[in-house]
């Protein structure tokens, strides 16, 4: 077989076309989202997206022809690389949107969390793959949270709260995946609500209840939290009424093993221990913007005001839109963000509901092909890897589209393929190549030990 009929076979048609196809939509949206008195330079913002797909494009082919297994045995190694990429940025990198994640290479700027994130899924993958025996072991989960918090501490320290979502499913889709328990996953999710809830609890009560009657002591009771001493004996506290729960059970008769019991307490334990350091990392508008989905009309000309012109953006659109470059909350720059973040309310209100659909049909074919691959992989560690990518693509449309109807908070994350962003496009392109790569008949998939969700 030559090298092209090789390179053609590793191709899945579908996924590449419909990528290709939203590069292209991608590419017209920026035009006309940058086109108004707002920007007043397209050309700038197109050339750059211009060599960033390029240079992504080079990456897909060296991808698709790259073995992935050699991704397993090296899992190590991309792992403290992704590690020193991540510690570079903290301590070479320039800030920009108060986030200090990004290299300046004088003629364009470059965000390598969108890489570890990658990285981050091979050697997560691996790493799970080859203990799968291990999973009942404590050994097991303190090295699964390890590796996530590994990456979690240098990320939020720059800060870039958005990012670190992603961590959570796919973890979670890994871990179900190779069949862990169900309480352990609990565990995880439980780990997520914890380190965002209580963060935002006050603010909460601040915006929506200020004539509640419990609000001042819940609000007293956060407040005597924030001294390191007075969350300790909180938690400690909390910790303590787990316990006697336990012990109540189980002299009721109701016998479930005592390491359950040390593992929630320690979920809480560290759930709250995140909550404050994410509290600490975040500044005080990002935190009110997370809040304020809710009901962005009680901030209109604040921290409401991008969901506001989003929504108007996307209802004006009708049908089939105004048309392209005529937009006018595009095109008179009502609208934020509008060839990055919010460029799905350009598509809605310049293509309308026929332009906005096709844009989703093609997300839903790219993510479905995706899990195809993952069912069709030679084996197991080109099912987790596929199917890691497949959440990561998932959790990106899903939030953002979410994001731009008002529906989730606006954390920032970009519509891949179609958002203005060389380090986006150039990620994501290297994924679809790992894809290709993986792509091919089943010659392995072990039922026992794997369950695909397809």
């Amino acid at each position: 077989m030559t090298f092209f009929q090789h390179f053609i076979s590793k191709i899945d048609l579908c996924l590449v076309f419909s990528v290709l196809v939203l590069i292209f939509v991608g590419f017209i949206t920026i035009y006309s989202a940058t086109y108004g008195s707002y920007y007043k330079n397209s050309l700038k913002y197109i050339s750059i997206q211009l060599i960033a797909f390029i240079i992504g494009f080079v990456c897909f082919l060296f991808f698709v022809n790259f073995d992935y297994q050699y991704y397993k045995n090296s899992y190590k190694i991309i792992y403290i690389i992704s590690l020193i990429i991540l510690l570079s940025v903290l301590l070479f990198g320039s800030i920009k949107r108060g986030t200090k994640g990004w290299f300046n290479f004088s003629f364009f700027y470059f965000q390598p969390i969108e890489i570890t994130k990658i990285m981050f899924i091979l050697s997560f993958a691996s790493f799970i793959d080859i203990k799968s025996t291990e999973i009942k072991k404590m050994s097991f989960f303190i090295s699964v949270a390890g590796m996530i918090f590994g990456h979690l501490l240098f990320i939020m320290m720059q800060p870039d709260f958005s990012s670190t979502l992603f961590y959570l499913p796919v973890s979670l889709i890994f871990l179900f995946i190779i069949g862990v328990e169900f309480f352990y996953i609990l565990c995880i999710v439980i780990f997520g609500i914890l380190s965002i809830l209580v963060m935002f609890f006050k603010i909460f009560l601040d915006m929506y209840f200020k004539t509640f009657d419990i609000r001042t002591f819940c609000v007293d009771i956060i407040d005597f939290c924030k001294t390191g001493r007075n969350a300790f004996y909180m938690i400690f506290t909390i910790l303590f009424s787990i316990f006697l729960i336990w012990l109540f059970l189980y002299k009721s008769k109701f016998r479930f093993p005592i390491i359950y019991i040390v593992i929630l307490c320690s979920t809480v334990f560290f759930g709250c221990i995140a909550s404050l350091h994410i509290e600490n990392s975040l500044r005080n508008y990002q935190k009110k913007r997370l809040i304020t989905f809710l009901n962005p009309e009680i901030d209109p000309k604040g921290f409401g005001y991008n969901i506001i012109q989003s929504k108007i953006a996307i209802g004006s659109g009708k049908l089939f839109g105004k048309g392209l470059k005529k937009g006018t909350q595009t095109q008179l720059g009502f609208l934020p963000e509008q060839h990055t973040d919010f460029i799905f309310s350009v598509i809605c209100e310049e293509g309308g509901w026929i332009m906005s659909q096709s844009t989703l049909i093609l997300y839903f074919l790219m993510i479905w092909r995706s899990f195809v691959i993952a069912k069709t992989a030679r084996d197991r560690y080109g099912s987790l890897v596929a199917l890691g990518l497949a959440t990561m693509f998932t959790f990106y449309v899903i939030i953002n589209v979410g994001m731009v109807m008002g529906i989730v908070p606006v954390i920032g994350v970009p519509l891949p393929f179609v958002s203005y962003g060389g380090s986006s496009i150039i990620s994501s392109l290297c994924a679809v190549g790992i894809l290709c790569s993986i792509n091919g008949k089943s010659v392995y998939i072990n039922k026992s030990k794997i369950r695909i969700p397809y």
